[in-house]
């Protein structure tokens, strides 16, 4: 049995969401891996939604926001964009894997871009393995 990546996938209503929506009603294969929930903007991600993703079993996350400068919200995904920098840092300070998370910039018409984007993340996380969190976490309960 092979390996395959859980990823969760935060994508903004707007540009992301409708990005991925097209790459679907154009018949754009791509890797099944990525479970999408919908969000009115990137700047709504929590921090600890992420962490959360990551604690329930999800091999990787990845961000989906507006390009900056075409956030629906006006500066949104600025707002995400100076957040992501230190959710990576604590992430780096839990021991979790750079490449886990991932933040990319999809407009409405980018479907090819949406699907390139999973099938590049996929293909990363299977090179990584499974994430150890929720195990780790599991057993740092048990300790306990």
């Amino acid at each position: 049995m092979t390996f395959e990546p859980k990823i969760v996938g935060f994508l903004c209503n707007w540009c992301s969401y409708t990005g991925a929506d097209l790459a679907g009603t154009s018949r754009i294969k791509y890797r099944p891996n990525v479970r999408v929930i919908r969000v009115m903007c990137s700047a709504r991600i929590d921090p600890t939604f992420v962490i959360k993703a990551l604690a329930e079993g999800a091999d990787g996350v990845l961000i989906c926001g507006c390009h900056p400068g075409d956030c629906h919200y006006t500066e949104g995904n600025y707002k995400t964009m100076r957040r992501y920098p230190l959710l990576k840092r604590l992430l780096a300070d839990y021991g979790i894997d750079d490449e886990r998370v991932r933040l990319e910039w999809v407009s409405a018409s980018e479907g090819k871009r949406f699907a390139d984007i999973v099938d590049d993340m996929t293909e990363r996380l299977c090179e990584l393995g499974p994430s150890l969190v929720k195990s780790a976490l599991a057993t740092d309960a048990v300790e306990r």
